[in-house]
């Protein structure tokens, strides 16, 4: 009896040495969670002054962490933390060249929100759209080994356009592997090849239900800046496209006079092209989260209206503004969500405490 009592106690100390080195072993994933929703002001100096009145804006984030047995198991349990796979989320690339990535999303958003609040504010601004950079490029392309990331596409066949959408109108409906030269800028260096196009999948994008054509690049503009009043921002360890809607909405206030926030505490999320649109983001759930510990009010969702076919993608199968609703509903019921197509939407409701009509419908 003695010796069978040691037996299973052996054999219960392995299961716990294997238990607790699962749990502590890295999985190929990440874990993401709430992060900060940290205030703007901090990040734009306008004439060579932060911001100093009593509202903010704040800009919302989620947390990424590698992710090990034990932050695995409380996904199961934490409804605010999810488990995704690193493909998922680094789209098979490094860590260093994710977030020089990421940097990269950051400064075109940066550069989109000046455009926008300059003019939006009547100030003067000067817009020199130098290409594309390349974020990524697909295992498929033909030009995987001559452009790398970070590379800033300026023409294809001799042809430049003054936005992203020029080049992928370009390409768009030629055939597949038609020769097309691509000219590029690496490290201030110029350079050229070639390579075939590609059929490019379809996405939940309208534009093209059917694909087009391209060649294999994921990409952002690259835009230079020049402001008739001194803007500078430093948005620090914060990358990606995200904080557009955001960006916009402070530097606008603060170029106006600071007349919007109206002492309130105000959290959003959502891109912003050239042209004032608000466009869809991920893990909007987790900053609705970071925005209620951050003491926020008032939270910015994007809008897109909602159809059978854009639900099949969406996270949660809820488009940014249902699944930032109802978030806030179960989880932060002080926060009243907007929505929001265009940052004039945004100034509208700031202004007059009035939602643009939406209908959230399915089609």
């Amino acid at each position: 009896m003695h010796k069978k009592s040691k037996i299973i106690a052996v054999i219960v100390a392995v299961f716990v040495i294997i238990g607790l080195v699962w749990l502590v072993r890295p999985l190929d994933g990440y874990i993401e969670s709430p992060g900060e929703a940290d205030d703007l002001s901090q990040f734009v100096k306008i004439d060579g002054k932060n911001d100093t009145s009593k509202g903010r804006y704040n800009i919302t984030s989620v947390y990424l962490s590698r992710a090990n047995g034990f932050s695995y198991l409380q996904t199961k349990i934490n409804p605010h933390m999810s488990y995704a796979k690193s493909e998922d989320v680094m789209g098979g690339q490094s860590s260093e060249v994710f977030n020089e990535v990421q940097n990269f999303y950051m400064q075109s958003a940066i550069a989109n929100a000046e455009q926008v609040a300059f003019r939006k504010a009547n100030q003067e601004i000067t817009a020199t759209y130098r290409g594309i950079y390349v974020l990524s490029v697909s295992d498929t392309s033909h030009f995987k080994k001559s452009i790398k990331v970070g590379d800033t596409i300026t023409a294809v066949d001799g042809h430049h356009y003054e936005n992203s959408d020029g080049f992928i109108k370009y390409l768009a409906n030629k055939k597949k592997g038609v020769r097309v030269t691509v000219d590029y800028l690496r490290n201030g260096k110029k350079g050229q090849t070639s390579g075939d196009t590609i059929k490019l999948p379809s996405s939940k994008s309208s534009e093209y239900p059917n694909g087009r054509s391209g060649i294999g690049i994921v990409l952002t503009d690259n835009v230079a800046v020049s402001t008739s009043r001194k803007i500078a921002v430093d948005p620090g360890k914060i990358g990606g496209p995200s904080g557009g809607l955001m960006f916009t909405l402070q530097m606008y206030d603060q170029l106006t006079g600071d007349k919007l926030s109206k002492n309130r505490n105000i959290s959003g999320t959502g891109t912003m092209n050239v042209n004032g649109y608000v466009g869809e983001i991920g893990g909007i759930d987790k900053k609705v989260i970071a925005a209620k510990e951050a003491g926020s009010t008032v939270f910015f969702a994007p809008y897109i209206a909602p159809t059978k076919e854009i639900l099949k993608y969406e996270e949660q199968h809820k488009t940014n503004y249902q699944l930032a609703r109802d978030t806030a509903k179960k989880y932060a019921p002080s926060i009243k969500v907007i929505p929001v197509e265009t940052f004039q939407d945004a100034v509208n409701y700031l202004e007059t405490g009035k939602i643009i009509k939406t209908t959230d419908k399915v089609k």
